[in-house]
């Protein structure tokens, strides 16, 4: 399983990240605190609190692994 962390602090970025996603097979999840949300879940992504970057897990092969983080460059964080 990978994780990384993603900033999505307006509509446009959760739109777009969520059509992302979408586009992959795996299963995402976002995890900020206690609570776990389907990242493919637009109106999940939205009941967070977005003022802060969240955690991105997710299992994939490693080749897809490669694309996957390259498609969501754009909103990850460090």
């Amino acid at each position: 399983m990978k994780t990384v962390k993603v900033q999505l602090d307006s509509i446009d970025k959760i739109k777009v990240f969520n059509r992302t996603v979408c586009k992959f097979d795996c299963d995402f999840d976002l995890e900020q605190g206690r609570y776990y949300i389907d990242a493919k879940s637009m109106l999940g992504i939205m009941s967070l609190d977005l003022s802060s970057p969240l955690e991105l897990h997710f299992s994939s092969t490693e080749d897809e692994e490669a694309v996957i983080l390259e498609a969501i460059k754009d909103f990850m964080v460090e």
